[in-house]
């Protein structure tokens, strides 16, 4: 890929994805795989005024090993050093970057319930920290190419040729051109219109059908509104936390979702893959569910904590996205979950409720956000897939149908 196309991604990342501003701190978490992109993030941040700019590395073979050999007590420790750094984090605000480029199977065959065990026990440590920074800072999760998740979406060619295939992949759907900030202002607007049409219909419910048997109602919490694209932090600095986007989301409210509903895509959890799976509501909880493919790891998923089997997102994406009209199967959370309306089970969010920022975290979960350490979303756009909203005034309307927007 062109140095000069790399740059533009880096700077897009840094713009419009973070907002860096003048004096804050920046993190970047990434794997080792493309180290000189890495370069150019951090030349881009401190272009933008930077103060500091920390890289924390990655190895995802190293993480086997730590889960293979560390015991569960060392695996969910948070030593004192580590929470004076994430209240050091809590106090400083640091922007978050989060470049990933994982292996789709790179933790294929380690002990997933060793390392559930091991979170149960370093999450309620770390849980007040997360929430001290809840909203407040502004975080971006963006992608580059591995090695073995290229070779996973192109098997048929070479280690270089798929590397490059998957960079022209990441830069086509994250809309990186000549004006790359311009065309996200433009896309940022078109999510706005969007959001503020769905937020206009006062939906108190959402009902999901498609050909495969999904057929599922959702409440959605009075006091809650769609978002999309751009967010504006509790500091007032308005960021891009997905590169690539294209959804319009809502938290749903805890308790309030019944019917069944199918997979359409796999999902990558932790480096292995569930695949077509189905989950059974009743009372707003996960009480069945099956998968073909990583049936004991979504169970371990749904498992983690009493809010890992109650909803936190709905999420509404259009068949004719640039991702799913690529054709491409990403194997990555990230692209598959913007090319295809979807769900998560676990934690909701805070700033979906409105004036949020006049809330507190307890009073907007009060309203009926889910609380739960984890928050996976799992793809069941199709183009079968018709949503209607059941509005406050008792009015249907529809949302999708065969799976596009219908309005």
């Amino acid at each position: 890929m062109k140095k000069t196309v790399l740059r533009e991604y880096a700077r897009l990342i840094v713009r419009m994805g973070l907002n860096v501003q003048k004096g804050q701190d920046v993190l970047v978490y990434a794997d080792l795989d493309q180290p000189e992109f890495v370069k150019l993030v951090v030349e881009e941040c401190y272009k933008a005024k930077a103060r500091e700019v920390t890289v924390l590395w990655d190895y995802q073979p190293l993480q086997k090993v730590h889960a293979k050999y560390k015991s569960v007590k060392t695996l969910g420790d948070v030593p004192k050093w580590q929470q004076e750094r994430q209240q050091h984090w809590c106090d400083t605000l640091p922007c978050r970057l989060h470049l990933i480029s994982e292996d789709p199977d790179g933790l294929k065959g380690i002990d997933m319930g060793k390392l559930a065990k091991a979170r149960k026990l370093s999450y309620p440590i770390l849980k007040p920290y997360i929430d001290q920074r809840e909203g407040k800072q502004q975080w971006c999760i963006a992608a580059v190419p591995g090695v073995a998740w290229a070779r996973k979406m192109f098997p048929d060619l070479s280690r270089n040729q798929a590397v490059e295939k998957l960079w022209e992949a990441i830069i086509s759907t994250s809309r990186v051109g000549e004006d790359s900030v311009g065309a996200w202002v433009a896309h940022n607007e078109d999510l706005r219109k969007r959001c503020d049409y769905l937020n206009s219909l006062q939906i108190r419910q959402l009902h999901y059908t498609a050909a495969n048997g999904t057929d599922l109602t959702v409440g959605m919490i009075p006091e809650a509104m769609f978002c999309g694209g751009a967010e504006l932090s509790r500091q007032d600095i308005l960021f891009n936390p997905n590169i690539p986007t294209e959804e319009c989301f809502i938290s749903p409210k805890r308790g309030e979702a019944e019917g069944i509903v199918y997979s359409t895509k796999p999902l990558s959890y932790q480096g292995q893959l569930i695949d077509r799976f189905s989950m059974r509501f009743e009372g707003g909880k996960v009480v069945e569910a099956h998968a073909e493919v990583g049936e004991e790891l979504l169970l371990t998923l749904l498992d983690m904590d009493e809010g890992a089997r109650y909803l936190g997102e709905c999420a509404l994406v259009p068949q004719q996205s640039p991702i799913c009209e690529s054709g491409l199967l990403f194997y990555n959370t990230l692209f598959d979950e913007n090319a295809a309306c979807h769900l998560a089970i676990g934690m909701g969010f805070a700033d979906t409720i409105r004036d949020n920022h006049e809330k507190t975290l307890d009073e907007c979960r009060a309203l009926g956000i889910n609380d739960s350490m984890i928050h996976e979303d799992f793809m069941i756009g199709c183009d079968t897939m018709d949503i209607d909203a059941i509005c406050a005034d008792g009015s249907v309307v529809p949302v999708f149908r065969a799976g596009n927007w219908a309005f």
